[in-house]
């Protein structure tokens, strides 16, 4: 009796003490909550230096590399977190350099993305999955981003098969380029009831309004039941899928095709009717503003306002420089630079149209816009950095001469002015741009959206003239926003 009170005295105090150390290590968690100090260990880390160097340990302290390889004597932050990385391959934060990530952050309702969902069944899967997280009857959404052509039955999902995967909530689905959009049984009730036409097959038919079509006539009924709060959970969502692939800083290039129509003090600038990527300019970053405020970004987030004048005053970009300072923000939400356009384009009535991923043959516009060089010149004298869409060798012939004109007064190098896409770029364009210090944004979007995949941009040749280049996605309405999709093609 006396040795089994002994030992259960014995085992009252172990578990006493390792109460204790557990109350002294969640103290300790606690006090260290502040800290990002890491170690990692026992992987194949890439380092992305010029030789390609990979280690097996690296050391962050207070932010920075401390340590590429082994400690040695450093003494480490008591806060600092060590992890195992088991084998693993680390590769640095990407950057996608070109995408439109505010617009994925405020698609409506709860998003899915199916840009890797190589059938029907997965697509399925993937809303099956989200009206798990969602609320009860609410609208389950996948909005472009993804395409029929990567689907092994290459077609639409039925209404059947999306009362199948979400039997209890709305879906609309819309791929970029062909097929249009579809929805379900509780989806097409929504749309009757906003005066959205649906034929009984649960295609979305588009009612013919200013600016619209079926897409248009969707996303705008869907906008109806969108607050504020709905904006900042999704934007949420989007930062997290980011972060999901490896992808930490977004170059956000604005919207388009236009400004929403009817939002104020648009003044002369191109206006659309509701769509993916068409919004009120001067309201759409509100919910990713009120995320940075609470601290909730995840992903860093780096804005090139977006302008389409018409007018030789170019009003809509003065209002931003007005209001604007360059790279005024900060760590994760900073307002960087001008772009993709800040004036018109008016292409060729004869011009063959345009793909789905907004791409197309050489000479699809007409000459250099009025409004160019003055547009420009602001933006030099003001300091700010300038990107520039282009899809055919005549725009970029036009931008480099518009550049070099802007060079002869004001060097531009240090403004690290670019042009953005060039599927059709050449060697004579390359070295011309190269010799003022712009540099080039190469986006192989046409792997996932086009019906010539594979048409470019010339990345070898690229990368061999000895330019400034960097890649990015131009995800996410004319294709996916995984990065590794782009590093694959």
């Amino acid at each position: 009796m006396k040795m089994r009170k002994y030992l259960v005295t014995t085992v009252g105090l172990a578990g006493m003490v390792m109460a204790a150390q557990g109350v002294a290590f969640a103290d300790q968690a606690a006090s260290c909550a502040w800290s990002r100090d890491v170690k990692l260990t026992n992987g194949k880390i890439v380092t992305m230096d010029k030789q390609n160097t990979i280690v097996n340990e690296v050391t962050i302290q207070d932010g920075k590399f401390t340590a590429i390889g082994k400690v040695a004597n450093q003494k480490l932050n008591a806060c600092t977190k060590v992890i195992d990385l088991k084998g693993r391959t680390v590769v640095p934060g990407l950057i996608d350099n070109h995408n439109h990530f505010i617009s994925l952050g405020l698609r409506p309702g709860y998003d899915v993305r199916l840009e890797t969902a190589w059938s029907i069944p997965e697509i399925q899967d993937r809303i099956k999955a989200r009206t798990k997280t969602a609320p009860p009857g609410a609208f389950i959404t996948a909005t472009a981003g993804w395409a029929i052509r990567q689907l092994a039955e290459k077609r639409m999902p039925t209404m059947a098969e999306l009362d199948a995967a979400a039997p209890n909530n709305p879906v609309y689905v819309s791929p970029t380029g062909p097929g249009g959009g579809m929805t379900n049984t509780l989806g097409k009730k929504f749309f009757a009831e906003k005066g959205v036409n649906v034929d009984p097959n649960g295609v979305l038919v588009g009612n013919g309004g200013p600016g619209g079509s079926a897409g248009s006539d969707a996303i705008g009924a869907l906008r109806t039941i969108q607050t504020f709060e709905d904006e900042k959970r999704e934007i949420m969502d989007a930062e997290t899928y980011s972060v999901s692939l490896g992808l930490t800083v977004n170059v956000d290039q604005g919207m388009g095709p236009g400004f929403l129509r009817g939002s104020p003090d648009l003044q002369d600038s191109v206006v659309a009717g509701p769509g993916i990527e068409t919004f009120n300019p001067w309201t759409w970053y509100n919910a990713a503003l009120a995320l940075d405020r609470e601290n909730k970004l995840t992903a860093r987030v780096r804005i090139f306002h977006y302008a389409i004048d018409t007018d030789m005053n170019i009003p809509i970009t003065k209002e931003r420089m007005l209001n604007n300072f360059p790279n005024f923000g900060d760590d994760m939400l900073r307002a960087s630079g001008f772009g993709e356009r800040v004036v018109q384009w008016t292409r060729s009535p004869t011009a063959p149209p345009v793909t789905a991923a907004g791409g197309g043959g050489g000479g699809q516009f007409l000459g250099e816009p009025a409004n160019l060089m003055v547009s420009l010149e602001v933006l030099a004298k003001g300091g700010w950095t300038f990107s520039q869409h282009s899809t055919s060798l005549n725009e970029d012939h036009i931008m480099t001469a518009a550049y070099e004109k802007i060079n002869e007064t004001r060097p531009i190098a240090d403004l690290h002015w670019s042009i953005a896409h060039v599927p059709k770029i050449d060697v004579p364009t390359l070295n011309r741009l190269k010799a003022i210090g712009v540099g080039v944004m190469p986006h192989g979007w046409s792997y996932m959206s086009s019906s010539t995949p594979g048409a470019g941009p010339p990345f070898r040749m690229i990368i061999d003239s000895g330019i400034h280049a960097g890649g990015g996605s131009d995800g996410v309405a004319v294709t996916a926003l995984d990065p590794w999709l782009g590093i694959y093609y």
